[in-house]
């Protein structure tokens, strides 16, 4: 089994934690079959440092290959997380699911240090079944990465994504993402949305080109 299939993991756990002895035999059965490449795990009773080190503010704590999560997990739902460590799609399933949580702190700090998040925001972004939640929740992320410098490298799949959809809320996304983007190559596809069908649309087209300075 290849490395990208079967993740490593990281495991944080204290002494009379009855959830993380659960989420501990799990992860070692997975191990056991060879779902997962390497199995790490600190007392956190014993080093509390590795707690701070993490940002872990309880245990169980787990990082699955780039995904962290804690808290209570079934077996079935960690080998499932093991699935999607090890597939494209997981970013999607990661970044939705700490978003609908309100985990909004833990899906930027990810989207800050990858591209592979940004760029599974957006595939969230052009899906109308998205939760709402989820939806300002991206915004919000975007909001975010927009003044570092970290949207410029999307514009041409914003454009691809999000300009091109028939669907006006997810155009009218894409005119506010791209403004955030602070790139010259948003001012072309901003133009044309401000001559979109939907007045929402171009409403926010407008306020982007402003504050791209056009």
């Amino acid at each position: 089994m290849s490395s990208v299939s079967a993740p490593d993991v990281e495991l944080l756990i204290a002494t009379n934690c009855a959830h993380c002895r659960v989420v501990l035999s799990a992860f070692s059965d997975l191990l056991k079959q060879g779902r997962i490449g390497r199995l790490e795990i600190t007392n956190i009773a014993v080093r509390p440092e590795f707690a701070t080190m993490r940002g872990a503010r309880s245990v169980p704590w787990m990082r699955i290959g780039p995904f962290e999560l804690s808290g209570t997990y079934t077996p079935s739902e960690l080998a499932a997380w093991v699935e999607r460590a090890g597939n494209e799609s997981g970013w999607n399933d990661y970044l939705s699911e700490l978003l609908a949580t309100g985990e909004l702190e833990t899906a930027t700090a990810a989207s800050k240090l990858d591209p592979a998040p940004r760029e599974a925001l957006l595939a969230l972004a052009a899906d109308l079944e998205t939760p709402y939640a989820v939806r300002i929740g991206i915004g919000a992320i975007f909001e975010e990465l927009g003044p570092e410098g970290l949207l410029a490298d999307l514009v041409d799949q914003i454009v691809d994504r999000l300009v091109a959809s028939d669907h006006a809320q997810v155009r009218a996304d894409a005119a506010h993402f791209l403004g955030l983007s602070g790139s010259i190559e948003a001012f072309e596809p901003l133009q044309r949305l401000r001559d979109d069908t939907d007045a929402e649309v171009r409403e926010i087209a407008q306020e982007s080109l402003e504050l791209l300075g056009a």
